[in-house]
C-alpha cells in the first residue's frame, strides 16, 4: 500500500461546527459518522471500544497512553468492537504486557474501526464540555485526501441519539446461557457450578463482565433479546430479572422495552437494573429521562449512596439521565453523582426492585460497587 508523505496527516476529524481536527490514522481505513464523547479513564480502551453503550459514538480518550498493553481475547466485552471510532493524543505504542496477543492499530483494523492519533485531545475535551456532544464525521486515508466539505456535511447529517433505538442492533439473535464468573488470579475465569438463584438478563447491550459478576453472585444467567416480552421473561421461571446496559435514547428503545419491565413488575419479581436498563425502570414507573449535554465517560465518578452517606468511586457511561424531579410517589432516589448533583440509582419502596446509573461491574474501573450484584442475589433469598 502506497502511503502519503510522513507529514501529511492521514486521517482528519470534522465537526458540524466546521472544526477540523487532522492527524495519523491507525486501525481500518474509511469514514464514520457518529455522536463524539470523551472519556476519562486511564485504563480499559479495549473494554470500553467493545462495550455495546458506545455504539453511535467516537470516543476520545483524555488519558495519553492507549494501546501500550495491547488487546486479547478475554478483555473483549462483546463479540466485536461497537463504539465507531477512537481519537487519542499519542500514537499507539507497541504493546508490553504478558497477556497481549495482538496490537491494537491491527486489532481496530481486523474488525473495521477507524481511529486517529496525534490529536490535542484537551482542545477537544473542553470543547466537548462547553458546547456539547458534537457531531463529527471521522475518515481515515493512507493517502492522505480528504473532502473537508463533504466531511462537514456529512457530520452535520447525522441524525444524533436522541430518539435513536440502538439495543435492537448491539443485542443477542437468540437467548443463551451464562455461567463464566469474574476473572480471578491465577485461574482466569471459571465456571459456576452451583448456582443458588435463576436470572434472566435482558439484554439491551450487556457487558461481559455484568454476566459474570451476576455468575460470581451465585447465579445461573438466561440471557434473552432486547425484544423478548414479558411472557418469554416469565416462562423461564426465574428468580428474579436483570435490566442491562446498552446505548441510544432510553425512551426510544423504551417503547417496547417498558411494557415488558412493566410485565415483569407486575409479577412481583426481584429486579435489578444497570445504566439503560436503570433509565427504563424509571420510564416504566412514570418518570422521564434527559439527553444530557456531554454526558458522563470514565473510570473515576464519585457517587453518594444517600441513605448511607458512603461516596464510591464508579465506572461510568452514558449519555442520558433520569430526571429525578420526575420520580413519582413510591420510587426512591438512592444514589446521586456528586460531579453534578443527577440522579444515580431508584428503588421501589418495600419492593426488591433497584437500579444504578453507574457500572457496578467496572471493568474498566474501580470495584467498589460490586455489592450491589449480592444485594441483587439476597433479594432473591428473601
Amino acid at each position: 500500500m502506497a502511503h502519503a508523505p510522513q507529514n501529511r496527516p492521514t486521517a482528519c476529524l470534522a465537526l458540524a461546527d466546521g472544526s477540523l481536527f487532522y492527524g495519523r490514522g491507525f486501525g481500518a481505513e474509511g469514514q464514520v459518522t457518529a455522536e463524539l464523547c470523551f472519556n476519562t479513564a486511564m485504563t480499559g480502551y479495549q473494554e470500553i471500544m467493545t462495550d455495546p453503550s458506545y455504539a453511535g459514538q467516537v470516543v476520545t480518550f483524555t488519558f495519553p497512553h492507549v494501546g501500550n498493553v495491547g488487546v486479547n481475547p478475554e478483555d473483549d466485552e462483546t463479540a466485536e468492537p461497537v463504539a465507531a471510532g477512537m481519537v487519542v493524543k499519542w500514537d499507539p505504542t507497541e504493546p508490553s504486557n504478558w497477556r497481549a496477543t495482538e496490537r491494537l492499530s491491527d486489532w481496530l483494523a481486523r474488525r473495521g474501526r477507524v481511529a486517529i492519533g496525534g490529536l490535542d485531545t484537551r482542545r477537544l475535551t473542553r470543547a466537548i464540555r462547553q458546547q456539547g456532544a458534537p457531531h463529527v464525521a471521522l475518515a481515515h486515508d493512507a493517502q492522505g485526501n480528504f473532502d473537508t466539505d463533504a466531511l462537514v456535511a456529512a457530520a452535520r447529517g447525522f441524525a444524533g441519539l436522541e430518539g435513536m433505538d440502538l439495543a435492537r442492533k448491539v443485542t443477542c439473535a437468540q437467548s443463551y446461557r451464562w455461567d463464566e464468573m469474574r476473572w480471578a488470579w491465577p485461574e482466569g475465569y471459571v465456571r459456576q457450578t452451583e448456582p443458588r438463584h435463576k436470572v434472566v438478563a435482558i439484554d439491551y447491550g450487556a457487558k461481559r463482565n455484568i454476566l459474570r459478576c451476576l455468575a460470581s453472585a451465585g447465579c445461573a444467567v438466561t440471557v434473552m433479546p432486547a425484544t423478548a416480552t414479558a411472557e418469554d421473561v416469565l416462562a423461564q421461571n426465574p428468580d428474579g430479572v436483570f435490566l442491562s446496559n446498552g446505548p441510544g435514547d432510553p425512551a426510544a428503545t423504551g417503547e417496547y422495552a417498558v411494557p415488558v419491565i412493566r410485565g415483569i413488575l407486575d409479577a412481583g419479581l426481584p429486579v435489578f437494573g444497570i445504566c439503560l436498563g436503570h433509565q427504563m425502570l424509571a420510564l416504566a414507573v412514570g418518570a422521564r429521562t434527559v439527553k444530557m449535554n456531554h454526558g458522563h465517560h470514565g473510570a473515576n465518578h464519585p457517587v453518594k449512596e444517600i441513605d448511607t452517606g458512603k461516596v464510591e468511586i464508579t465506572s461510568m457511561n452514558h449519555g442520558f439521565a433520569v430526571d429525578s424531579q420526575t420520580l413519582p410517589k413510591g420510587v426512591v432516589e438512592t444514589h446521586v453523582s456528586l460531579f453534578d448533583g443527577s440522579n444515580c440509582g431508584i428503588r421501589l419502596e418495600g419492593r426488591p426492585v433497584f437500579s444504578v446509573q453507574h457500572h457496578p461491574e467496572a471493568s474498566p474501573g474501580p470495584q467498589d460497587s460490586f455489592y450491589l450484584f449480592e444485594r441483587f442475589a439476597a433479594s432473591m433469598a428473601d
